[in-house]
């Protein structure tokens, strides 16, 4: 699917993330800010990506700013984001749960 509007998901709290997508042109590249990147940095672009390719995104620029989220919370954060930039938000897409 193409996304259609950039979109914001998420907060700069403690133990969220805040997630940018927007319009991409080589596959999905995410700029993750984290102060625990060393550590979980490759399990949350995993997370992200997977989820981002459940919605069929192929192409898009994502920025993270992750405050210590759960793999929930970045997974729910990045399906509201999708939803959001592909303009899907009134048809909920159970398969990606």
């Amino acid at each position: 699917m193409e996304i259609k509007q950039t979109a914001v998901a998420g907060t700069l709290e403690s133990s969220d993330i805040q997630i940018m997508l927007s319009k991409g042109n080589h596959g999905i590249e995410i700029d993750l800010e984290s102060d625990v990147k060393k550590q979980f940095g490759d399990q949350i672009i995993s997370v992200i990506t997977t989820t981002l390719k459940k919605f069929g995104i192929e192409n898009a620029k994502v920025k993270a700013v992750d405050k210590g989220a759960l793999d929930c919370v970045i997974k729910a954060r990045t399906i509201a984001v999708a939803q959001r930039a592909l303009k899907t938000t009134d048809q909920p897409a159970w398969e990606v749960l």
